[in-house]
């Protein structure tokens, strides 16, 4: 009689019932495979150390056909293989991964393939070094890496590295079910990482701000509510499109920003301008609202949220109805630049608190920027304190 194999989605089971019975199985707590086989009439079980699914099959095959033993041989080899990067990326999907924001967790598993596609999936984690990270940037400059059909920015392959650094610093820390480190240090600890040399961050100025003002109207009364809390606040369009009328605190005229919308996760309250309030105003008669209600709906959904590629849409169109000549690079983050930029005078805690920065490194080197009639008058000051 040959040997009958069974698969199913819980288990993989090999041999012959009554002689050389094996089954392989996930542990449903933590995804470890369990082995499980009968010894002189006793059902046992065992950890084979990780969660390998192709390999604990291979596994199973070899024990039924009594070329490794589950509790001495075939463990042993289980505990001395390495970490592959398939295997570490699916932990860290699975633990990590689901803890963040909607937009980090995608962007997560598209790196994730990527990496994988790129440094191949049965690629022992510890053995990446100094030519693998050179060969993928080269590679991600040239839209050649792991998929990738163009070319992209400096900053994109830094954002794309921080990603694999955080996993294995991250594997560097977590143990397993047997005290043992999942990984024994970062492999790739201490090594540069790209930086864009004249990185593009665009100031709305005040004019094109007064230009999309403007044309708002005839874009739609959520683009107009949306751009002036932008210009007033200075908040993300992530966060202000997220807006519940149970952030709004109209008689205390006070909005508050909460942390699972907020890039950083710092969860603040802002007072507002009499602008914002009269935006305030416009949209609570267009959108009447309690509770988490949406403070901009969707169109079509007035239960949903504005979308970020509607106000994406949107600024374009507002763009092209005020005649503005097309810029690369102004957006919407650009009237995040122009309130840090319009407040640059104040206090760098009180800006922070104010915008929602957590800390003042971040509004110096990316925010602010000093336009020709400040520096001017700051060399006529400096002129006058002389004389």
């Amino acid at each position: 009689m040959m040997a009958r194999t069974k698969r199913s989605r819980r288990s993989y089971s090999a041999g012959e019932w009554g002689r050389n019975r094996v089954r392989v199985f996930p542990d449903p707590r933590t995804g470890i495979v369990q082995v499980e086989w009968r010894e002189n009439g006793r059902r046992l079980t065992r950890s084979l150390k990780h969660r390998d699914w192709g390999r604990a099959k291979r596994q199973a095959d070899k024990i039924a056909a009594g070329l490794a033993e589950p509790t001495t041989t075939d463990t042993a080899k289980a505990e001395s293989e390495s970490l592959t990067l398939e295997t570490l990326f699916d932990i860290y999907g699975e633990e990590v991964t689901p803890t963040k924001s909607k937009r980090s967790r995608n962007h997560d598993r598209a790196m994730m393939r990527r990496f994988l596609r790129f440094f191949g999936r049965h690629r022992k984690a510890e053995t990446l070094s100094q030519r693998d990270w050179d060969r993928f940037i080269r590679a991600r400059r040239a839209g050649k890496a792991g998929g990738s059909r163009r070319p992209v920015s400096e900053r994109t392959i830094e954002y794309d590295l921080r990603l694999l650094l955080a996993v294995l610093n991250w594997a560097a820390k977590s143990r397993d079910e047997e005290g043992r480190l999942l990984l024994e240090s970062n492999p790739l600890r201490g090594l540069k990482l790209p930086k864009e040399k004249n990185p593009r961050r665009v100031v709305l100025t005040q004019t094109e701000y007064e230009a999309l003002l403007g044309v708002s109207a005839q874009v739609d009364w959520r683009f107009r509510v949306a751009l002036i809390l932008a210009h007033e606040t200075g908040h993300r369009i992530g966060a202000i499109r997220q807006l519940r009328w149970a952030d709004i605190d109209l008689d205390g005229r006070t909005i508050r920003w909460r942390g699972e919308h907020e890039k950083t996760g710092y969860e603040h309250r802002t007072p507002v301008t009499a602008k914002a309030l009269a935006a305030l105003d416009e949209a609570r008669r267009h959108n009447p609202g309690i509770g988490n209600a949406p403070l901009l709906t969707a169109p079509k959904d007035p239960f949903a949220c504005m979308s970020r590629s509607l106000a994406r849409d949107w600024w374009k169109k507002a763009e092209t109805l005020a005649e503005l000549e097309p810029k690369r690079g102004r957006g919407w983050h650009s009237l995040r630049r122009k309130f840090a930029s319009d407040l640059m005078d104040l206090p760098l805690k009180v800006l922070c608190d104010l915008g929602g920065w957590k800390t003042a490194e971040t509004v110096l080197q990316c925010y602010q920027r000093a336009d020709e009639g400040q520096l001017r008058q700051a060399l006529a000051n400096r002129r006058r304190v002389r004389t």
